[in-house]
């Protein structure tokens, strides 16, 4: 689900597991349903410091799984190579 800083300032955006979100002024990040249910958040929310984006989470999912589809093809020939190693 993706979450958008509607404020002027860097928000640092606290989720579950002890992790961080940092949001820069107008960025949009995207988190779990599961993290927009901390206190924090929701107090954030109802102030309209961040905003939700509840629908936008189905569709990148559909156009990931067009995009990769369409790359993996490209790399497919017998002259790409893969590195390992340390460079």
């Amino acid at each position: 689900m993706d979450i958008t800083n509607k404020t002027k300032k860097a928000l640092s955006l606290p989720l579950p597991g002890g992790k961080k979100l940092f949001l820069g002024p107008g960025k949009t990040g995207q988190v779990t349903p599961k993290a927009l249910q901390r206190p924090a958040l929701k107090k954030l929310i109802e102030a309209g410091d961040i905003e939700t984006a509840e629908g936008s989470a189905q569709t990148i999912e559909a156009g990931g799984g067009k995009t990769s589809g369409a790359s993996g093809s490209q790399n497919s020939g017998p002259g790409a190579m893969r590195q390992s190693g340390d460079r």
